[in-house]
């Protein structure tokens, strides 16, 4: 008979149950719960309506959905410098991203506050948090911009410096480094000396992977934040973060448990910018040493391959005898990046 929960059919002991392109096979076992009509049985069914969702906190770190959301401004505080050089102050700021405290150093040029400076975003790669403190990674780099006119800012992300406790979840904890910088972009508005109409983002190792991301989520909004990345992590998620596991005490073993629970409940396709960089629309300059371990020199040579294949404006530099830091050459980086932003600025 026809139910509205699809077709029922008995036959002898068994019932078989079409509904939704999907047969469902029952073998009675005693006759508790229906009762029989001649040869039809009536079953107390639930609609599928009715049955629990699970729910999916981490659904809406989607690239799908941190696109369509919104971010708040939160005021950017500055606090009184911890060191002056002869052109730039050296101050930490804090900002709130979703409810959460984050902290941060700035380099701020000893220009009148009067008049609007450029400003570039610093996203740093992965550091030992019992090892880190405020700038490690982009300090030095941050002084040589500031030198030049531009004010940086820096933050620390969740669990490092002053900030609020990261997510206890590891794939949460990485999806809110998106979000926090993010949240620090819309944040740029608060701050009274900033251009902006010259904001740059700087992404070194999993900074770059988190520049990109940002870039992916703003589509046609992320052609206004031109980027230099630093030897970025571009391979694809989750085996961006695989590859480093035998760098873990337990080799990865905890993380590949948590990434089998992950993929049991979310498609990895749609957190991987990897797989939505037609949305990017920023200009690049990307900066890569040849001897690199860390992020290996064909990792980026080919996603230059396909950036370029696809249209998209980028430069690529590569660094002979250069290692993650891009200690040789690390004068002409930073050069080339100044030249990069001030094309721009013209």
């Amino acid at each position: 008979m026809t139910t509205p929960y699809g077709i029922l059919l008995v036959m002898k002991s068994k019932i078989w149950i079409i509904a939704g392109g999907v047969v469902l096979l029952i073998v009675i076992v005693g006759t508790a719960g229906f009762f029989m009509s001649g040869r039809t049985a009536v079953l107390p069914l639930t609609p599928l309506s009715n049955l629990p969702i699970k729910e999916k906190p981490l659904e809406k770190y989607t690239i799908e959905n941190l696109a369509q959301r919104e971010y708040t401004a939160s005021p950017i505080v500055f606090e009184e410098p911890i060191a002056t050089a002869s052109s730039f102050s050296v101050v930490p700021f804090s900002f709130i991203s979703d409810g959460k405290k984050v902290t941060g150093l700035a380099h701020i040029p000893m220009t009148p506050l009067s008049k609007k400076m450029p400003v570039i975003i610093q996203l740093r790669g992965f550091v030992d948090s019992k090892i880190y403190e405020s700038g490690v990674g982009t300090k030095h780099s941050a002084e040589v911009y500031a030198q030049n006119g531009f004010v940086t800012l820096a933050p620390d992300f969740l669990g490092y410096g002053g900030s609020d406790k990261e997510s206890t979840d590891v794939f949460e904890g990485r999806f809110e480094t998106y979000t926090t910088a993010l949240n620090l972009l819309s944040s740029l508005s608060t701050i009274s000396f900033i251009d902006p109409n010259h904001v740059f983002l700087w992404g070194h190792s999993n900074g770059g992977q988190i520049a990109l991301t940002v870039l992916t989520v703003l589509g046609e909004k992320g052609k206004n934040y031109p980027t230099t990345l630093w030897a970025p992590v571009t391979k694809i998620f989750p085996y961006s973060i695989l590859y480093y596991t035998d760098e873990a005490d337990d080799y990865g073993k905890a993380l590949r448990k948590e990434l089998a629970k992950f993929e049991k409940d979310y498609d990895t396709d749609q957190y991987a910018f990897f797989n939505y960089i037609d949305r990017i629309q920023a200009p690049i300059i990307l900066h890569q040493g040849t001897d690199d371990e860390p992020v290996p020199l064909k990792w980026s040579t080919d996603f230059v391959r396909l950036m370029q294949g696809k249209g998209k404006s980028i430069k690529y530099h590569t660094y002979p005898g250069a290692d993650h830091n891009l200690n040789v050459g690390w004068n002409t980086v930073v050069a080339r990046d100044i030249e990069f932003f001030r094309s721009i600025l013209r």
